[in-house]
């Protein structure tokens, strides 16, 4: 096998996924939770990007969730060629064309395998038989898209119409259709030859950048400075922030594939789902007798049809139907479940009203493990710390606040000014207000502590960090 004949798998892990709050927010989206199974989105979709002659992934993503993506490749065995860090939000164009340039430099005819991290396909066998047709035909320098056979007239999709066949079982584009009427969409599927456009592309390397420069020269110039300036930092890549931030925000669909004479499409039937509402999981999960998902610790009388998680606590329903309830630690969703898509408009109300709800759980995530406030009241707060096998926190102090540390469950090593020394089960420190200090779990068991926060300012951002194990810079890292 030579090098080109190897195919690069790219997945973008940049969306929110706000229609499926308040499990989604802005600090754990969709593909980093297991919604469909054992494993989370993004997982599936690396596992997936897995077919023959693939080379290993690279991963793009928020800087804020770098350290969770890097996780969970972890507990999957996946080394990643890179996991790219973009500084802000820019849509697939200018995410395609980092992607191209880095396996350009690799090998320019290198064929790019691009995939949203937040989608379900439940036919693997059927994917790599897409994905090798698409491979062949980018070889000869289309740029093709992956067509989804539709399954009722959906009007929450894009569609694409095919055209004059190429290769084996790839058309030309005929046309994109933008997200279509009941009316249209009926009347696509009993025209036949329009399919859901899903949003996966496979194309050459060169193909792309050729493309994109001659249809967005700003956006290739931007994302090449970008890369060239960017900072190797750990096992990531992070892109230059102002370079990237002059490519324009756009999708590949109208950057490239709707202006370009070289689109293809490859129509297939995938079992695929971009997981776009509560709804769409209720249509993918199994269901009971009643028709009914239930998931976690819920009770039903007389009810069916519904979508029911709960995170916490019992969930229980009478003699209700068609609903979505969606209960989280601190937030609980009920909708019609013929109007799941409408979650975005209490986003939206969050967004406007500046609700921590919009983006945070409960549990915050960090490299080293996670925390979750218990209580809080005037000048105090407390919070339930758990740091993983090997983690240590930044070794910082505090200006406005003191500390006290209850150890609940493994060992802990304190760095508290010159002294160092353990904690066991059921034993506690004090960490005066300005002392230098650090946590660390020794131990092969995640560390548990109740730490005790009092002082005249609680928040996040009062921290001094002289030395952190994950290359958190001061001005941008608060908590931890």
């Amino acid at each position: 096998m030579t090098a080109s004949e190897r195919i690069h798998p790219v997945v973008l892990s940049g969306g929110s996924g706000t229609r499926l709050w308040p499990m989604s927010r802005a600090s754990l989206p969709k593909q980093l939770l297991a919604l469909n199974g054992v494993r989370t989105m993004i997982q599936d979709t690396v596992l997936r990007a897995n077919v023959p002659n693939a080379a290993p992934p690279i991963l793009l993503c928020s800087e804020g969730h770098r350290f969770l993506v890097a996780e969970q490749m972890l507990a999957i065995g996946i080394t990643p060629q890179a996991i790219v860090l973009e500084p802000m939000g820019r849509n697939t164009a200018p995410a395609a064309a980092i992607a191209a340039l880095m396996v350009a430099d690799l090998e320019p005819t290198g064929i790019v395998l691009l995939l949203p991290s937040d989608h379900v396909v439940s036919n693997q066998p059927a994917f790599e038989v897409a994905v090798a047709r698409a491979a062949a035909a980018a070889r000869q320098g289309h740029i093709v898209t992956f067509g989804i056979a539709p399954a009722n007239p959906e009007t929450g999709y894009g569609y694409i119409q095919q055209g004059t066949a190429l290769t084996d079982g790839v058309a030309k584009v005929e046309r994109f259709a933008e997200k279509p009427d009941s009316a249209t969409a009926h009347s696509y599927l009993a025209a036949g030859g329009y399919f859901w456009n899903s949003g996966m592309f496979v194309f050459r390397a060169d193909v792309l950048l050729d493309e994109l420069a001659r249809l967005e020269p700003d956006m290739v110039q931007a994302c090449r400075a970008a890369l060239r300036d960017a900072k190797r930092d750990l096992d990531f890549v992070r892109l230059d922030g102002i370079a990237f931030a002059k490519a324009r925000n756009v999708s590949l669909d109208y950057a490239v594939m709707e202006r370009t004479t070289l689109a293809a499409v490859v129509p297939c039937d995938i079992g695929w789902s971009d997981v776009g509402a509560w709804s769409s999981l209720w249509a993918l999960q199994k269901r009971d007798d009643s028709g009914n998902v239930l998931q976690g610790d819920v009770m039903i009388h007389d009810s069916h049809d519904s979508f029911v998680r709960g995170e916490t606590g019992l969930v229980a329903l009478v003699g209700v139907r068609d609903l979505v309830v969606v209960v989280t630690e601190d937030a609980v969703l009920v909708a019609d479940k013929g109007r799941a898509q409408d979650v975005k408009a209490i986003v939206e109300r969050l967004k406007s009203s500046g609700r921590p709800e919009l983006s945070d759980h409960k549990i915050v995530f960090r490299p080293w493990g996670s925390y979750q406030g218990i209580d809080a009241g005037d000048g105090f707060q407390v919070k339930h710390i758990m740091v993983k096998p090997g983690g240590r926190l930044s070794l910082q102090s505090h200006k406005k606040r003191a500390e006290h540390w209850v150890v609940v469950q493994g060992t802990a090593q304190v760095t508290c000014d010159e002294k160092v020394f353990l904690l066991h089960e059921n034993q506690s420190t004090f960490i005066p207000l300005g002392a230098k200090h650090r946590l660390e779990n020794p131990g092969k068991q995640p560390l548990r502590l109740i730490e005790v926060q009092s002082g005249s300012y609680l928040g996040e951002d009062d921290i001094v960090r002289y030395d952190d194990a994950y290359g958190r810079a001061p001005e941008n890292s608060a908590a931890k």
